[in-house]
């Protein structure tokens, strides 16, 4: 990839995703992916987008300003790195994510972390529909188990449903910047 044209894209990985009472699905295997990742990122002077989800509503465990919706302090970013704010499932949808693109000529994108079947997913579709290459870290994203389906089928059937349709999905090892 190149540099010029690549950015790693964060996904809300914030504290309550990794809360003691309802953790994400193997969120440690998750956290040293994800910091991987940015390293690699970093080393290749990369831009890392954090996305960071909030909700207007007060007591919301991902209240804007709350604890839970701090940005998990193992991956916290550094001054350079962009935060867009946002508070639907889209990335794009009234955020100023698009407009951070077109201004630093990014059209690959790299993108990890939680949820599967939700904030993930939808950056993946939307991210394709907008004309990006899109890069889906195949071991960087992870959910809660739903109903029947338990956190690694959820997790398995998004990455063939989204690979070679809406983005190329690879492990994390296979990813050089």
């Amino acid at each position: 990839m190149e540099n010029t044209e690549t950015a790693l894209i964060i996904v809300d990985v914030q504290v309550n995703m990794f809360s003691p009472e309802n953790p994400v699905y193997q969120g440690e295997q998750l956290l040293a992916t994800i910091a991987r990742l940015r390293e690699k990122a970093r080393s290749a002077q990369i831009p890392i987008i954090y996305i960071q989800h909030g909700s207007q509503r007060q007591g919301h465990p991902m209240e804007v300003g709350s604890a839970g919706w701090q940005i998990y302090p193992a991956l916290a970013p550094d001054p350079q790195d962009a935060i867009i704010q946002k508070h639907m499932s889209s990335s794009f949808y009234q955020t100023s994510l698009d407009e951070y693109l077109a201004s630093h000529q990014i059209q690959k994108l790299v993108i990890a972390g939680i949820q599967t079947e939700l904030c993930v997913d939808t950056i993946c579709r939307e991210a394709c529909s907008r004309d990006y290459d899109v890069t889906l870290v195949k071991d960087g994203h992870s959910t809660w188990q739903r109903g029947e389906l338990t956190a690694p089928q959820i997790i398995a059937h998004h990455n063939s449903l989204l690979n070679d349709w809406f983005a190329t999905v690879k492990e994390e090892q296979a990813i050089s910047f």
